[in-house]
Parts: C-alpha cells; structure tokens; sequence
C-alpha cells in the first residue's frame, strides 16, 4: 500500500479522497489561511512523461481562467520537489455520484442541479474549453448544497485543436458521445450536452444508460444503440421527460440542444408541471398515465434504491 504523502508546499495532508488514472487528490490544511483545501498531485510515476505535466499544469490554467461560480476554483498551483500540485476549493458535500448510488434523485432536484452547473459549462463552450469527461463523479457539492463542475484534466481547446491527450480515445466510456466514442478529432460542445443527457437519465432511473462487460461494448453501445426510454425505469415522470433525453443524447450532434441551458430549462419546465416545446414521443404513456404514476409514488414514497452499477469515488482524480 502506498504510504500516505505527509505534506506538499505548505499543505498539510489530512487524508486521501481519492486516486484516478493521472492523479491523487487529498484533503489538506493550509496553515496560511487556516482552512481545509483540496490538492490534486502529478505522482511521481508520471513526472517522466511531459504530456502528462502538460496536461495537468493545462488544467490549473484552463479553470484559473475559467473563473465561473459554478466551477470548482484553484486556489494555488505549485511544484514541490519536481512534483506539481494543485489547490482547490474542498467541496464538503461530496459528488453527484454519491447522491446517484443512493437512488434515483426527483426531476425537481435534478433540475436545480442543471441549472445550476449548465451556465458554467456554456461558459466554458464559449470560450472554447470543451470537459471530454462529464460525469457525476466531476460534479461535486460544497457545504451549502450548491453544485460544481470539476476535472478540467483532458478538456480539449476547441480553437486551438490542442488536446494533450494523445491519439487514444479518451473519456470515461459510460458517458461518452458516440463521436468520442469513435475517436473523432472535431469534437465540439455539443460531445458535453450528449454526456450531460446521459448524467440527466442516470440522475432520474438510478442506472447508466447503457450497460457493458468492457470498456469498448460500453463505447459501442453508446454508438449504435437506441436511447434508452427512462419511463422503462421512472413511471411517475412526465412523457416529454423522454424527449428531453432523446434529444440530448442524440446520435446526430446536430440534432442535440445546442446550449446546456437549452436542456436545463426543458427540464426546470417540466419539473414545474408546465408544456415544453418537445412533444411526448410517440407511443409512450399519455398524460393521465404518467400523473397517475406520480400520485402512486407520492404515497408509496421515493423510487427503491438502485444498486450501483461501478464502483464510484466521490472526488475525481
């Protein structure tokens, strides 16, 4: 077991909260300011490999830049002995993975969340940082219940074509866009409103869109499969709720909502029982059907826990 890093810069280490495929994030205190943080470390394995510094001092320009309220702040970037480090914000609430593994979440909690985490990402679309990795592991909560996107790691600079990232694929599968998915190098915006409608159909049935043994079934899925009907799952919920997901994870990017707000505001209507523009599909459940539904659950209480499908750590690496 590898031991427990003591301290970097002026950060004290407290705990680990968790290690992915490029980094170790831990929960440190900074004596200067008299408050916990949150640092994310480069291990040592990877000092080697200059792309891997490059993207990981990338992602502490990319959010300094980014400055949006709904997007996890850096508060220091550094290097201690040969080992680069950086300092954020620790979101004590944990993530939306967390909160998925416990069940399915309403679609009114589920489009407060959009509609707080959709202007920070059109603000990154506009100034041409696409994430490549959304997932409800990047959006975390800090002490008041307000949402966060995080990871910026392998965001791609859409003006740029720069992506750091090599000639792989790469994404979390799960998630992923069919043209990521493909390995297509003119990924857009639109590649982050398909993985928001797979996190959006996740957040509402408790369970991934689509399910596979490997990596590759799961991208093939995403691919070539149908979008999946969450009324399979969520009876109780409107019929456009369908639509809504339809048209987010389409195959065809042009056919996607072309902002995250778009799709964040068809929601917050929907879960204030008002019409949308996007007619219910065809041959789902009528009106009558679904508010019958409703009324079931409000007397039988909320959706049944959902088992997890993977195992999921509550802040990315």
């Amino acid at each position: 077991m590898r031991p427990l890093l003591q301290k970097i810069g002026r950060y004290e280490i407290k705990s680990e909260l968790g290690r992915g495929g490029m980094a170790s994030v831990y929960l440190a205190y900074d004596p200067a300011f008299k408050r916990e943080v949150a640092v994310k470390v480069l291990p040592r394995e990877f000092l080697h490999d200059p792309t891997f510094r490059a993207r990981f001092e990338r992602e502490a320009q990319i959010i300094g830049a980014l400055e949006h309220p709904a997007i996890v702040p850096v508060y220091d970037f550094g290097e201690d002995d040969g080992q680069p480090y950086i300092v954020m914000r620790y979101m004590s609430g944990g993530s939306l993975s967390e909160r998925v593994r416990r069940g399915p979440l309403s679609l009114h909690e589920t489009a407060r969340i959009l509609q707080r985490i959709s202007p920070a990402l059109d603000e990154a679309h506009r100034r041409g940082v696409i994430h490549r990795d959304l997932k409800p592991g990047n959006i975390l909560f800090d002490q008041y219940d307000e949402a966060y996107l995080s990871d910026f790691g392998i965001a791609k600079l859409a003006e740029s074509g720069s992506t750091l990232t090599g000639t792989g694929v790469i994404g979390t599968p799960a998630y992923m866009s069919p043209e990521q998915a493909a390995g297509e190098l003119d990924i857009d915006a639109r590649s982050d409103i398909y993985s928001l409608g797979a996190i959006v159909f996740e957040m509402l049935s408790g369970v991934l869109p689509y399910h596979a043994d490997t990596p590759m079934g799961m991208a093939v899925k995403h691919l070539t499969e149908p979008v999946p009907h969450i009324h399979d799952f969520r009876g109780d919920l409107p019929p456009e709720c369908d639509a809504v997901i339809a048209r987010a994870m389409a195959k065809e990017r042009s056919e996607r909502y072309q902002t995250a707000a778009e799709l964040a505001n068809e929601l917050a209507t929907l879960a204030e029982g008002k019409p949308t523009a996007v007619p219910a599909p065809a041959g789902r459940p009528p009106e009558a059907t679904w508010r019958l539904g409703a009324q079931a659950a409000e007397t039988q209480g909320p959706p049944a826990e959902t088992p997890p499908v993977r195992a999921r750590r509550g802040i990315p690496a």
